[in-house]
């Protein structure tokens, strides 16, 4: 577009220089071939003053032109005095019209504002009607009338064209203004779309890497609730293999280790594979928890219930596995540390969440003076709140030193999937 614009701005000063030129030169070659039409020397003498003038001015405003970029007073000049030695050279021969005919070409180029460049157009019309009437001077009145009728005229039909020139103009001004906004629209969709991508590359380099903290915060949540717990229950049952003095007892002691252990190598396995607990394999929830709060009373010979509430619905895996990865938190917590002779775990079912309520009656804590770990530094409190709000739920702990600690988990009901 822009080179196309360039070529055509080009041919257009192309014609506004020339075209005075080819005028005056298509005018004298008219004259010469009628020469009775000047007839006398002394208008032969007169139309050469003229052409000598016309030329000389043509070749003056070829200069001084160059450096006006806009109508001023000059070029207003320089119109008018070309007009005055057109209009003479027509009044002495009719074949020089051709010449006023520059009038039409560049008055916009040279008279500043509309109504300058109508009354240019019209003192043209002047000379050019009284051309096509005869020539000056008119024998009778008809000649007048006809004059008169072809001024009317020939202004009419020269504004009819400007208007359809300005209106073409200004179609073409909006048609160069839309593809210009195009043009920046398009620029401005380009710019976007690499923005997009360069978003795009850091949102996936960015999930990517929260994605392998998110493993290893799981991974590592699961180690501790798995295999850690079981690791930390066979060690307290070998110390009670190693102070029994019955054989029974011992075998006994021997017997939960084992059982402790493969247990630990099932959990860590899944773990991995980021299955659901082994517990939930062949259990539903309640069962499954029932199970683990009898079993940890067994090994803790502490005294502990399990009371189920509510409808039992069809929870989703992730969050049944949070529950129950909560609940044995929690009962270690109450066994390593609580030393509580007492605990009792509620789970209950309502229309569109589910709770799990942890009690037990040991030494208690000041919740607030409670230092807060990450995920790589421990996995008590933090780590079961980090799973329930992993499946936007809430947890809640109340506690206070010498009366023993309560858990609450409220999870939204997410069915079964």
């Amino acid at each position: 577009m822009t080179n196309a614009g360039s070529k055509l701005d080009h041919r257009w000063e192309l014609v506004f220089r020339w075209h005075p030129y080819y005028l005056l030169a298509t005018s004298v070659l008219l004259v010469s071939s009628q020469l009775d039409l000047t007839p006398g020397p002394q208008r032969r003498l007169i139309t050469g003053a003229l052409l000598v003038a016309a030329v000389a001015l043509q070749l003056w405003w070829d200069r001084a032109g160059r450096s006006r970029t806009a109508p001023d007073v000059t070029s207003a000049t320089y119109f008018a005095l070309r007009w005055l030695i057109s209009a003479v050279l027509t009044g002495l021969n009719p074949f020089f019209a051709f010449y006023v005919a520059t009038g039409y070409i560049d008055n916009a180029v040279l008279l500043r504002g509309r109504r300058w460049q109508a009354v240019g157009i019209f003192a043209h019309s002047l000379p050019m009607a009284a051309a096509q009437a005869g020539g000056l001077p008119f024998a009778d009145a008809g000649q007048w009338t006809i004059f008169v009728g072809l001024v009317l005229a020939n202004n009419v039909m020269l504004a009819l064209i400007a208007y359809f020139v300005r209106h073409e103009e200004e179609h073409a001004e909006a048609r160069a203004a839309t593809i210009a906004e195009l043009e920046r629209t398009n620029t401005a969709l380009e710019a976007a779309i690499e923005e997009n991508a360069r978003l795009h590359t850091q949102l996936v380099r960015k999930a990517r890497e929260m994605g392998v903290v998110e493993e290893r915060r799981r991974l590592a949540a699961e180690i501790h609730d798995t295999v850690a717990q079981g690791l930390a229950g066979i060690i307290i049952q070998l110390q009670a293999v190693s102070g029994a003095s019955d054989p029974a007892a011992a075998r006994e002691h021997l017997d939960r280790a084992t059982e402790l252990a493969r247990h630990s190598l099932g959990e860590a396995r899944r773990s991995v594979q980021n299955l659901a607990p082994l517990s939930l394999a062949h259990d539903p929830l309640p069962q499954a928890l029932r199970n683990t709060v009898l079993q940890w009373a067994e090994r803790q010979h502490t005294r502990a219930e399990f009371t189920l509430t509510g409808t039992v619905l069809d929870l989703h895996d992730e969050t049944s596995a949070a529950i129950l990865r909560i609940t044995q938190e929690a009962l270690t917590n109450a066994a390593k540390h609580a030393g509580a002779s007492r605990v009792g775990v509620t789970l209950s079912y309502l229309d569109d969440e589910v709770t799990l309520d942890i009690r037990d009656d040991g030494s208690g804590f000041d919740p607030q003076r409670l230092p807060r770990r990450d995920w790589t530094g421990g996995f008590g409190l933090e780590g079961m709140r980090t799973r329930a709000e992993r499946n936007s739920g809430t947890l809640t702990v109340e506690s206070e030193p010498g009366y023993g600690t309560a858990i609450s988990t409220r999870l939204p009901v997410r069915r079964g999937g």
